[in-house]
């Protein structure tokens, strides 16, 4: 094995060893595997451990790894099926159940190989991983995927500051006191919100807030001027340290690795070429794109409203359809909008919003891709549908700026009218100009948080320094 295989440096000491470990889902996976590039570029070796579930079986680990650097690995942990698992509770008892056993044994077997590990770095959403850490003498840090906003609101919920069903009148308090904007009740996360319809869901999201002051530290994929007031209220409940937007390098320092371009696993297999010749032959911000991410679903009816919508904006069209919905599509749609539009089932989302051929993106406002946008200055049509989404539509929509939200009738349905005025509106309108003008000014920060000495290359490279002093 090579010296930089082994993790180490110069004069053949070792570097400090970190374990990363997501939650298998791509929105999890993406923003920690980034942040693990940022610490191998500062002189850190690092594993990134991935559960295997059902989900992401045929992932190939050994082309990904090839494209990362050498001192950050791969490792799986493989979860067999259960077909006994009917509820989410099942699933979530017999995940933590193999899991947390499987990172014993790959931490002691790290031990053994005498390349002990440092520190585990771990979802939020998984807060048993800090007790197997603290068993085996390791130290921890929590990494939360939302925003800060959202964080703030269940941290409430969990400490019962904030009682579900949330009552309106309460909504001007919550809003002053965590540094929020006038808020709706459907502005709150869905689990909030809506909690007789997801109450497992609602409670392991909450879950992570159960000793999450207790890890060393406490990270979040945001970055300081995004969320400033937010930042400031809570800083004195919590030790949230913000180290992102974590996108790949290039196309915001260019720090990492010379093409750095994604995040280098993928759950689905991207139409790279597919994408990549068809908006090179279209006018700049011509296009609108269309995804609702790896997980979000959508009724029957509401995906015949968007088709049409999309449509009758009159505007070139790339529509990422995940494979188990292409048949929820307009018959023969395809077909029909061959002339304005490609409709794919995955699709390499970072280079497509960087490409100079788009100008809007239509999207759930997941908190990955509503940084990606953000952080390449794309405009948002907002169209949330669950969780943390009708929130950061919020922030998408009042606070930055930088695009419209889909108005909904009562029983939260849109029409194809406000799909297509939403999308002229950001394409041609009036408004659309302003929103291009703070899309382009929320580049520029996201930009300046993670160059060197920024507020977020601060926060992880006192992380660094931290863990060589311990190592």
């Amino acid at each position: 094995m090579e010296k930089g295989e082994r993790g180490e440096g110069e004069g053949g000491r070792r570097k400090p060893h970190v374990l990363a470990f997501p939650f298998p889902f791509q929105g999890h996976i993406n923003p920690l595997l980034q942040f693990s590039k940022r610490l191998v570029s500062k002189g850190l070796q690092v594993t990134f451990v991935i559960p295997f579930t059902d989900s992401n079986l045929d992932l190939d680990i050994d082309q990904a790894q090839r494209r990362l650097p050498p001192t950050l690995r791969v490792h799986t942990i493989t979860i067999n099926p259960d077909d006994e698992l009917k509820s989410a509770d099942d699933f979530f008892n017999h995940f933590e159940k193999v899991v947390s056993l499987k990172l014993k044994e790959f931490i002691h077997a790290q031990e053994a190989l005498g390349n002990p590990v440092s520190c585990v770095v771990y979802d939020s959403i998984m807060p048993w991983a800090l007790e197997v850490a603290r068993d085996q003498g390791v130290v921890a840090a929590s990494f939360f995927t939302q925003s800060n906003a959202v964080n703030a609101i269940y941290y409430r919920v969990h400490e019962g500051l904030l009682r579900v069903p949330v009552k309106q009148e309460e909504l001007a308090v919550l809003g002053l006191r965590l540094g929020l904007p006038p808020l709706e009740i459907s502005d709150l996360p869905s689990l909030v919100y809506d909690f007789h319809s997801y109450p497992s869901s609602l409670r392991h999201v909450i879950s992570r807030f159960s000793n999450f002051k207790k890890a060393d530290w406490v990270f979040d994929n945001t970055f300081d001027t995004l969320e400033e007031q937010v930042v400031s209220r809570m800083a004195s409940q919590w030790p949230i340290k913000n180290i992102g937007p974590t996108i790949p390098s290039t196309y915001l320092d260019n720090n990492i690795l010379k093409a750095d371009q994604d995040y280098g696993l993928s759950l689905l297999k991207p139409q790279a070429d597919t994408c990549s010749k068809w908006l090179d032959s279209k006018e700049t911000g011509s296009v609108v794109y269309v995804s609702f991410g790896s997980l979000a679903t959508m009724k029957e009816d509401q995906m015949e409203e968007l088709a049409w919508g999309i449509t009758m904006s009159n505007n070139h069209f790339l529509w990422v359809v995940r494979q188990e919905e292409l048949n929820k599509l307009p018959i023969n749609f395809i077909q029909d909008t061959a002339d304005k539009g490609l409709v794919v089932t995955w699709c390499p989302q970072l280079q497509v919003l960087a490409h100079r051929a788009v100008g809007c993106f239509v999207t759930h406002c997941g908190w990955n891709s509503t940084l990606e946008a953000l952080s390449l200055g794309v405009p948002m049509v907002a169209v949330p549908q669950w969780t943390d989404q009708t929130t950061n539509a919020k922030f998408v929509m009042d606070v930055w700026e930088v695009g419209i939200r889909v108005k909904v009738d009562t029983k939260g349905f849109f029409t194809r009218q406000e799909i297509d005025e939403c999308i002229r509106e950001v394409m041609d309108g009036e408004r659309g100009l302003g929103i291009k003008k703070n899309s382009a000014k929320w580049k520029k920060l996201a930009m300046q948080a993670v160059d060197e000495g920024g507020s977020s290359d601060n926060n992880i490279q006192q992380f660094v320094e931290q863990l060589v002093l311990r190592h």
